[in-house]
């Protein structure tokens, strides 16, 4: 569990990166093309044995990693967007609530993965709490991307997650994961330079020490989330036995959406309504239903 532990410290981190550097006026868009191209200098840092472009091209991972890291820079634009004008607490809910889509995957694809009860009534009780997290009175709203955006981030979060899932039973085992994640990674920075150099005033940001610092924070950080997460969901117990990945992903989501809320509220001052406190509730009561699975 501790590889579990540590991606719920990393992914949580990177909500509060990008609520950070809104409030020190730092441009998100060269922040976010610096951090995939540390992500993917460590992911090469750290693989183990040689590194093969014969044998990259020739893995079944990389058209799955080409997708992943196109849908990578993409989805973090979106979270960028949202943590500035929906919070950092309804961003986090939005993206990680999102784990109804990889766990019924898992549930598709896994033999080993079965549908119980329990997981059921923690699936109804998960899309409960993302509705009423992100919940805010449409009169009250002034800008309609306070919903649209954290909705956009519940359906692409999702499919990232299943094809990350798809990638690690079919292809990707244990010794392979830092590589993966490299190229994934590379996939996201190319991607992200093609966005980012038809326009003049995205280039500016590359020239600000603090860009480069936070994009290295950030880089880090990013990297350890989906490292940690393949190395979870390949991990075996001392018996061999190796975790339902549908209650990896729903312990892992809820994680961060529970410690994210809690960072909102105690550092950023975030304000919620009582049926947002509901939603979070909801959520709460889906880990612990999880847990027990």
């Amino acid at each position: 569990m501790h590889y579990l532990f540590l991606c719920i410290l990393s992914s949580t981190a990177i909500f509060v990166i990008f609520k950070s550097i809104d409030r020190f006026s730092i441009p998100p868009f060269p922040v976010i093309v610096i951090n995939y191209l540390v992500a993917t200098l460590l992911g090469f840092l750290i693989s183990t044995g040689p590194v093969s472009l014969h044998d990259i091209r020739q893995s079944g991972w990389l058209p799955l990693s080409i997708i992943i890291g196109v849908m990578f820079i993409l989805m973090f634009v979106l979270v960028s967007h949202s943590s500035r004008k929906a919070g950092i607490s309804v961003t986090t809910v939005a993206s990680k609530m999102s784990v109804i889509f990889p766990v019924v995957f898992s549930l598709m694809i896994d033999p080993a993965d079965r549908l119980t009860l329990m997981k059921t009534i923690a699936l109804l009780i998960a899309l409960g709490g993302i509705v009423l997290t992100i919940y805010k009175p449409l009169k009250g709203i002034s800008d309609p991307a306070v919903i649209y955006i954290p909705f956009l981030l519940f359906a692409g979060m999702g499919m990232v997650d299943s094809l990350v899932k798809f990638a690690q039973h079919r292809f990707v085992n244990d010794g392979d994961t830092a590589l993966f994640s490299a190229v994934l990674f590379l996939n996201a920075f190319l991607a992200g330079c093609m966005l980012l150099f038809p326009y003049r005033e995205r280039r500016k940001g590359f020239s600000r020490l603090p860009v480069w610092g936070w994009g290295i924070l950030l880089g880090g950080v990013n990297f350890g989330s989906i490292f940690f997460l393949v190395k979870a969901l390949n991990f075996l117990s001392p018996s061999g036995v190796r975790t339902d990945s549908s209650v990896i992903f729903s312990i892992n989501n809820m994680g961060i959406v529970t410690l994210s809320v809690v960072t909102g509220l105690l550092i950023f001052r975030e304000q919620l309504r009582l049926i947002n406190w509901v939603g979070i509730l909801c959520s709460l009561l889906a880990l612990t239903l999880f847990m027990l699975v």
